[in-house]
């Protein structure tokens, strides 16, 4: 897959480009110390000696874009003492066990090990529960020209509208507008993209191609598919496709600005939320709010994001929906929604000593927030809580470690999480029990190649893809530079390897989803052959992958070239289109296809 023209690189299922050496991506931080994060921090009650220092990491080596570089594990050392009480007091809370993307480029720094570096050479890991003491998602995309493989495009011109108040456009008849790009009947395939399809092998049930965007490029968030529509943001505006035809489902919504943020996870009800600038000067904010229903086009409640205090701008913002909650989060604190009525629930705003919230997670039930605090001071930590979604209630308080940063949430239910130590060059993933307890880490000596966005401008925690957790289980894609790689199972309960499998193609593969007692993953297309989608039965002892969907081989360029793309299997169609537009007016890139039998 090919780099968008001037844009910071993505994590491309596996590592940035120009990082400085990392440690492995799924699994205990590199060079281990003699404690781990999720204990005594040194100087308290029970605390071991500090750990020594950790080898200098070699330089990373020769990375490919695609569904990635994993970090480097390797052995461990034994946790720290969960139960002893960390630097507030609290005592340890263990209790029964109890979470695609976003997307664009998060803002938290890519440190040693973060999802999507490159590893080092060297497999030395530590062994770290990250918590000190305390009582402790989502994943995705469509344009502007769709073409369905079975008819004549009626030869019209786009029509592009804007409007100032983001209403869509209607027609007289009350019908969505047909937009003249060869979408309005969705019977058009003028590129054959079919022709010399072989026997056994999907086809192109519709295509799309990216709309007009700037010399820059635009982003193009978000891809919600529902029973009846498949739904894309893209630039300056949001589309809607029936699912099985590409046809249009409802009009477009045009923006008076680019959309800067969308939830990742849609409601029960199949609603989301979608952010726009304020502006187009640079001192235009991410701050204007637009709920949509995404099987009618229907436009809920608007609102505009309040700044917070000194330094806790609403420039750029991260949304999170969690049951019936939308969660705004800023630099430095966050404002609760009801998303039915937008009525403000409550602010998540500073607190005890010095802890100002930067982030959040949210999945049907959960709502996950992570703060950093005492920032430049001697108790310089980050902190998880879990919050109630309706009333803001702090349910359990984990304290981090100091020197220990909460990078990613790679699961909200069951809580899995993904931390890195700048200092130590370490990584570490540690689940929880559904009260806040530590629970294990993963302790397998593999390097693993989740799909990860950039963290710049914030933590962006639900911001991996690559990577599922069902009740029990993690599945976690190696890291293969050429070649099939595999897909590792890990036991939640001690953080052990259960069973792994080989891709099924001279390519990687990754997990997409759990559903069914069945893993469902996609096998990337190679130059020769198309990509596959593959059921992995997760009980028993054979976990032989089973084709569901070979896409042809007359797609596999244009399959290739998603970029960092998006991907989603739902009753039995396989979308993937692209979150970054080129702006490239030289041709016509394409922003989505759909496949199916």
């Amino acid at each position: 897959m090919t780099q968008p023209p001037d844009q910071p690189p993505h994590g491309g299922f596996g590592a940035p480009q120009g990082q400085p050496p990392q440690g492995g991506g799924f699994g205990a931080p590199q060079t281990p110390p003699a404690q781990g994060g999720f204990g005594p921090a040194p100087g308290t009650p029970g605390a071991p000696p500090p750990p020594a220092q950790p080898p200098q990491a070699p330089p990373p080596p020769q990375q490919q874009p695609g569904y990635g570089y994993p970090q480097q594990p390797g052995p461990y050392a034994q946790p720290g003492p969960y139960t002893q009480p960390g630097p507030y007091g609290q005592p340890q809370q263990p209790g029964p066990y109890g979470q695609q993307p976003g997307y664009g480029y998060p803002q938290q720094p890519q440190y040693p090990g973060a999802p999507g570096t490159p590893p080092p050479g060297g497999s030395s890991r530590k062994k770290t529960a990250l918590i000190v003491g305390g009582a402790a998602a989502a994943l995705v995309v469509i344009g502007a020209t769709v073409y369905a493989v079975s008819g004549d495009d009626g030869g019209k011109k786009p029509v592009a509208g804007q409007s100032d108040d983001a209403k869509p456009s209607a027609s007289a008849s009350g019908d969505p507008v047909d937009p003249g790009d060869g979408s309005g009947d969705g019977r058009s395939d003028p590129e054959n993209l079919n022709e010399g399809r072989q026997p056994g092998e999907s086809r192109v049930l519709w295509y799309k191609s990216a709309p007009d965007a700037p010399g820059s490029g635009a982003d193009a968030p978000g891809m919600w598919i529902t029973g009846k529509t498949a739904v894309k943001a893209a630039y300056k505006q949001v589309f809607a496709y029936g699912v099985a035809d590409g046809k249009p489902s409802w009009d477009p919504i045009d923006f008076p600005q680019k959309i800067c943020a969308v939830t990742p996870q849609k409601t029960a009800d199949d609603k989301v939320v979608v952010a726009y600038m304020s502006g187009s000067s640079d001192r235009a904010k991410c701050n204007q709010l637009q709920v949509i229903d995404l099987d009618t086009g229907k436009k809920g409640w608007t609102g505009t994001v309040a700044d917070g205090a000194l330094f806790d701008s609403a420039i750029t913002v991260e949304l999170t929906l969690s049951g019936k909650t939308l969660m705004v989060g800023r630099s430095q604190s966050g404002t609760a929604y009801d998303m039915d009525s937008g009525r403000k629930l409550y602010d998540k705003t500073k607190y005890g000593n010095a802890c100002f919230p930067t982030a959040f997670a949210g999945g049907a039930s959960r709502l996950i927030s992570v703060a950093s605090c005492d920032a430049t001071g001697s108790d310089e930590h980050d902190e998880i809580q879990e919050l109630d979604p309706a009333t803001g209630k702090v349910k359990w308080t984990q304290p981090v470690k100091k020197g220990w940063k909460v990078a990613r949430t790679y699961s909200v239910d069951p809580l899995v999480v993904y931390l890195t130590n700048e200092d130590k060059k370490a990584w570490n993933i540690s689940t929880f029990t559904g009260s806040g307890g530590f629970r294990s880490e993963v302790e397998v000596d593999e390097k693993f190649a989740p799909h990860c966005g950039w963290a710049i401008l914030a933590r962006d925690l639900q911001g991996c893809t690559g990577v599922v957790a069902d009740a029990d289980t993690l599945y976690l894609p190696t890291d293969a530079t050429s070649g099939a790689n595999e897909i590792v199972a890990i036991g939640l309960a001690d953080g052990k390897e259960k069973w792994r499998v080989k891709s099924p193609a001279d390519e990687s593969m990754a997990p997409l989803k759990a559903e069914g007692g069945r893993l469902v993953a996609y096998v990337q297309p190679s130059y020769d052959a198309g990509g596959q989608v593959v059921s992995i039965p997760t009980a028993g002892a054979a976990h032989k992958p089973v084709k569901l969907l070979q896409n042809p081989q007359s797609t596999a360029t244009i399959e290739n070239s998603f970029f960092d793309g998006a991907v989603d299997w739902v009753d039995g169609r396989f979308y993937i289109s692209s979150t970054r537009l080129t702006g490239n007016d030289d041709s016509k890139e394409k922003l989505m296809l759909a496949f199916g039998k």
